[in-house]
């Protein structure tokens, strides 16, 4: 049975009590994981801020290589560790190996800034010179979704614990493994290199116990979260009551812009790529398609070619493309979606449907599924389409499109795809979201922050931004001459 790590050792739940991790594919145990307590993560909050001092007070430079042994060691288990990733959370090999990489990269990332971390220095008078510091928050709470479980926690942990913070995670509930596995890692890349113990600490259990904990604790000074929009709303008003900082990704519907200038075939490609990698389940699929009317029937046409080439089926087995969703509860939810924008007059041209047969009876599987002529007021416009389900939109211009692109509440992901670049500038400038791909897959960047507006977020993850919110900023005024008389300030 896996161990959570408190204080860096393996740990059990005080009540004793476990809870199971189910391969969404099969329906199969994977694992028992322990279902944490209050004490558990209290427990695990107070090793963290017992850790800060001695953490915070090591030099940045052996704080980055611990980042980077981290990621040395990760990699040369990245097929064991994909394997898990695959198990508990459903997405093909494949998928599960980027995902471990990605999750390297980041550390690397943040790991190579370490040496080339900066203060700044301005002349304020005669003799006085004012310097800006970045000093760590403190303890930080990391609250990690199902969907990249991997990955998305590397975002919290790469800038927190470069800027000398201490941090406690909370897995989801349904994908703990991966998580458990590759913190034991680190956490003994930090002992190794002379780190205290509990400088890194995971908690599994239930989000009303081990999550509330996170939220409330005074101690915690910053909640990195991802998750849905609604969840992150609650979270935003707990950390007020402590007035923790917060980073939040939430929810998003990226739309994406085909002009009638595109180059059709690329463009066909990363729709398909951007709807059902992961099942159609990340925060920055593609989930609207708009299509200038002209090309939209050979654009449509070439899609369904590609959705049919998509095999689906245990991420497990060779020469799967797409897994099962990773729920029966989301499954069920993007067909209520699918059935409602049929209902107002959309036409399924391709999926829709659960594959048949033994493979697929005991996993949670839809087939790739298109959707052409969406009402614009219909729930798979409106909401998140978390699946492999995409509305397709015809539009008369770019400024049609990008007039309901911006309809949404939400402003994650958005992508245009022209070879005009007047008309790529325009879309950028004025679709409503964090990040903009100009003829480019949906592939993020660790250079470039990251972050949504609207309903999508609060904050930045990725770039030296991420450092920024990691730290708080300390004014300092240092006087060179003595200076008879005492000048006031605000």
């Amino acid at each position: 049975m896996a161990k959570m790590l408190i204080a860096g050792e393996p740990a059990d739940s005080e009540s004793g009590q476990t809870t199971e991790v189910r391969n969404p594919a099969t329906g199969e145990v994977v694992d028992n994981v322990p279902k944490g307590t209050i004490t558990d993560i209290r427990r695990a909050i107070d090793a963290a801020k017992g850790a800060l001092k001695k953490w915070s007070a090591m030099a940045p430079s052996k704080r980055g290589a611990v980042l980077l042994a981290a990621g040395h060691t990760i990699l040369q288990q990245e097929k064991e560790l994909a394997t898990l990733l695959t198990k508990e959370q459903g997405k093909p090999m494949r998928e599960s190996i980027l995902e471990i990489r990605r999750f390297v990269h980041t550390l690397d990332h943040y790991g190579g800034m370490a040496k080339t971390m900066r203060t700044s220095a301005v002349m304020l008078d005669t003799g006085r010179h004012g310097i800006v510091l970045r000093k760590p928050l403190g303890v930080c709470g990391s609250i990690v979704p199902w969907n990249f479980p991997v990955s998305l926690m590397g975002n919290k942990l790469g800038p927190a614990l470069l800027a000398g913070n201490t941090v406690v995670v909370k897995p989801a509930g349904t994908t703990p493994l991966t998580d458990l596995r590759t913190c034991e890692i680190i956490d003994k890349a930090i002992q190794d290199a002379g780190g205290p113990k509990g400088v890194l600490n995971v908690v599994t259990g239930p989000g009303s116990v081990v999550g509330e904990e996170l939220l409330v604790n005074p101690t915690v000074r910053k909640i990195g979260f991802t998750g849905a929009t609604d969840t992150g709303r609650r979270v935003m008003q707990s950390a007020a009551k402590d007035f923790k900082h917060v980073t939040l990704e939430l929810g998003g519907s990226d739309p994406m812009i085909v002009c009638d200038d595109a180059d059709i075939d690329r463009a066909v490609s990363a729709a398909s790529v951007g709807r059902f990698f992961n099942c159609g389940q990340a925060c920055l699929a593609v989930k609207r398609l708009y299509l200038f009317e002209s090309i939209a029937d050979a654009f449509m046409e070439k899609l369904v070619d590609k959705a049919k080439k998509i095999s689906i089926g245990n991420g497990l087995k060779a020469g799967v493309l797409m897994g099962p969703l990773h729920t029966k509860e989301q499954r069920q939810e993007v067909e209520d979606q699918v059935e409602d924008a049929v209902k107002r007059g959309g036409k399924v041209i391709f999926g829709g449907q659960r594959p048949k047969g033994d493979d697929y009876d005991k996993g949670f599987y839809l087939q790739p599924t298109l959707v052409a002529d969406v009402d614009p007021a219909s729930r798979m416009i409106e909401e998140e389409v978390f699946g492999p389900a995409l509305p397709i939109v015809r539009v008369k211009n770019l400024d049609q499109a990008i007039e309901q692109a911006n309809g949404s509440i939400f402003g994650l992901g958005s992508s245009i795809w022209t070879r005009d670049i007047n008309r790529a500038m325009y879309g950028a400038e004025n679709i409503e979201a964090g990040y903009t791909w100009v003829n480019s897959a949906q592939i993020i960047y660790d250079e470039l922050p990251f972050g949504g507006v609207k309903q999508s977020g609060l904050g930045k993850e990725h770039g030296d931004e991420a450092i920024e919110h990691y730290t708080d900023s300390k004014s300092v005024v240092i006087a060179t001459e003595t200076h008879s008389e005492i000048v006031g300030g605000e």
